[in-house]
């Protein structure tokens, strides 16, 4: 039998005064499910709220790859599919009673009633909602992440890593070839022309053949080999990131043309049904 005491420790109600919640309990239908049994599946109309009165409730939801994501499990007390009531949208989730639960089941008329003749209330039950709303906005903004995957890993770059990036960009570049080209011609042309007496003999650094040229040039192609070589690393690192992506992305297409043949047979089911039951009504007539 359903009871004020019910609604005593129910978060979303406890905020009504007592003529209040004798009001809605009276309202207020109890129903039972068996272990296993499912109360709601996501996507399913939703047009009321439950309070757990004993036993418990998975809420849950499928990831992208099938697998099942518990997010709350509804235990005495607690109560779940208040967004649905008053918005009258689909269902977020999917419930499932894990042991024999009794609940109330509060549907839009009930709410109605208590609003009509309460007007009060219904900014105290909004309330409630908006700070659970709001305690889930802050968890999705820290669960999640506006930038994309390859985004998130150069956020988390070293600076060395940073610095390899930048020389193998600057190294396949045509000003990259001219700065050499210039510096080049600079250094030999210098030293030569010192060396023939063009210039002054003493700006001779690195007369032929050029060995410390040699030198700074060999270090030069050593270091940057080197720094081509991290930055390919990570390009490797983010194709795979970009692969997994699409397959995830795949996977969660091939997910939703499944769920959307599980709907046209159970809608199918349910015309059969109807049909039938029509058909026999027609025959006793």
């Amino acid at each position: 039998m359903s009871t004020k005491s019910d609604l005593a420790h129910v978060q979303l109600f406890d905020s009504l005064s007592d003529d209040e919640k004798a009001l809605l309990v009276s309202q207020m239908e109890e129903v039972s499910f068996a272990s296993g049994q499912m109360l709601f599946r996501h996507g399913d109309p939703g047009d009321a709220a439950f309070i757990v009165s004993s036993g418990a409730v998975e809420l849950f939801i499928e990831d992208s790859t099938g697998e099942r994501v518990v997010f709350e499990t509804a235990n005495a007390g607690d109560f779940f599919g208040e967004l649905s009531l008053l918005d009258g949208e689909p269902r977020s989730a999917s419930a499932l009673a894990i042991s024999e639960t009794r609940a109330l089941r509060i549907d839009r008329a009930d709410l109605e009633t208590l609003f009509s003749k309460h007007p009060a209330s219904a900014l105290r039950v909004l309330r409630v909602v908006a700070k659970r709303l709001r305690h889930a906005d802050r968890l999705l903004g820290v669960r999640t992440s506006a930038l994309s995957p390859n985004e998130a890993i150069d956020d988390g770059l070293t600076p060395l890593q940073k610095l390899s990036d930048a020389a193998a960009a600057f190294s396949g570049t045509f000003a990259f070839l001219m700065l050499h080209a210039v510096w080049f011609s600079v250094w030999i042309g210098l030293n030569v022309a010192a060396a023939r007496g063009i210039i002054n003999p003493s700006w001779a650094f690195d007369e032929y053949p050029f060995g410390l040229l040699t030198m700074v040039v060999s270090l030069e192609a050593i270091f940057l080999s080197c720094m081509v070589l991290i930055s390919q690393d990570r390009q490797a690192a983010k194709e795979r990131i970009r692969s997994d992506v699409e397959y995830a992305a795949n996977i969660r297409a091939g997910l939703e043309v499944t769920q959307l043949h599980v709907k046209l047979d159970r809608n199918q089911e349910q015309i059969a049904q109807r049909l039938a039951t029509l058909e026999a009504a027609l025959r006793s007539k």
